[in-house]
């Protein structure tokens, strides 16, 4: 039986996705302090693995949950489970009720599988193995201009997730994830009233294209990806109920794309250099239906505004694919070299963006 007390009213710790900036070093003192967060960086990001893992978030729902009864439920050690409570109260994750009991922060709600904009999933796939050891050769990375994690994976990064299912399964759901978190207010966002059929290109299991078909009951879709992914695309959507007017087609979207009027590209071309990135836009505009547009939805890159979440984005992607996350520009010139014109500019969850274009 687990223990449960009445927690007084506490300080609410603010649902922010994105990192705050850091104050401005005002002595020696503070900016060692501020380095020395950044080099433990690692350590903290393993922490919050730990705690996705031993799902801490879902047991400190309720109230005052002891180290102990969350060890015995998990069967891990009691004494090193209490030691990783008490570190995630130096994080915001929890917060130090008595001897060996803790409570959630609002900042550790966002852990929770049932979250609606659950981070679950990304903690888990993006501090996960193949990621970790990657990240030994980013300085090897940086000095010869191209990505080297091929060297600690045995193979590029797609390559690798496909040999290995359980972290392609583990990336789909991260993805499944960055969708709840960044693009929940797409219908909103992205309108359908006049489209036929939605492709979405890449979609791993399909949750954005479900987003748009529950806004819009008459919409067909299409799930294009690999037959791999595809069979966790098939397992969702029947889990939703939209079976009926989605089908999944598997192929390459550097060769081909099935018909459709519009096609959603979510964090598709940040993994792409510009080359192959034209080369998916070319597809879509073949196979685009007359009257057609692609929707980009992406993070955008803003000198005036420097994001967190899109520069540790940016330096992922150049360790691991061939990609970079990119200015308003650098997508228009993507545009015009497939044959394509920018026609508008919507915000979802900042610093994500829908891009949409049309054929030229």
């Amino acid at each position: 039986m687990s223990l449960r007390v009445h927690i007084p009213s506490l300080k609410k710790v603010p649902m922010n996705f994105e990192p705050q900036p850091h104050d401005t070093p005002t002595s020696s003192s503070d900016a060692h302090a501020q380095m020395f967060n950044l080099i433990y960086g690692y350590a903290a990001s393993q922490t919050v693995r730990a705690f996705a893992e031993l799902r801490i978030a879902d047991h400190l729902a309720e109230d005052g949950v002891s180290a102990h009864v969350i060890a015995t439920r998990e069967q891990a050690s009691p004494a090193y489970v209490s030691r990783l409570l008490r570190a995630g109260t130096a994080l915001g994750l929890t917060i130090w009720v008595d001897d060996d009991l803790y409570a959630g922060a609002d900042l550790l709600a966002t852990l929770r599988e049932t979250h609606p904009r659950s981070l679950r999933a990304q903690a888990l796939s993006f501090t996960s193995e193949p990621l970790w050891i990657a990240w030994s050769q980013f300085v090897h990375t940086v000095r010869t201009g191209t990505t080297q994690a091929h060297r600690a994976l045995g193979a590029d990064f797609f390559s690798y997730l496909s040999q290995h299912p359980e972290h392609g399964a583990a990336f789909s759901d991260a993805m499944t994830s960055a969708t709840a978190v960044w693009s929940d207010n797409i219908a909103a966002v992205l309108d359908t009233v006049s489209v036929q059929r939605v492709v979405d290109v890449g979609g791993a299991t399909g949750a954005l294209l479900r987003r748009l078909q529950i806004a819009n009951p008459r919409l067909e879709g299409v799930v294009f990806d690999t037959e791999a992914v595809l069979d966790l695309a098939r397992t969702a959507t029947a889990a939703e109920g939209f079976p009926d007017r989605t089908h999944f087609v598997a192929g390459d979207f550097f060769e081909t794309a099935p018909a459709g009027d519009l096609y959603l590209l979510k964090f598709i071309l940040h993994d792409w250099d510009d080359t192959s990135c034209v080369e998916i836009l070319r597809r879509c505009r073949e196979s685009m239906s007359p009257g057609g547009r692609v929707a980009v939805i992406e993070f955008l890159w803003e000198a005036t505004k420097p994001s967190r979440v899109v520069a540790m984005s940016d330096v992922s992607m150049m360790l691991v694919l061939t990609g970079h996350e990119r200015t308003l520009e650098d997508f228009d010139t993507l545009f015009a070299a497939a044959g394509l014109r920018r026609i508008s500019v919507r915000p979802t969850r900042d610093p994500q963006v829908v891009i949409e274009a049309v054929a030229i």
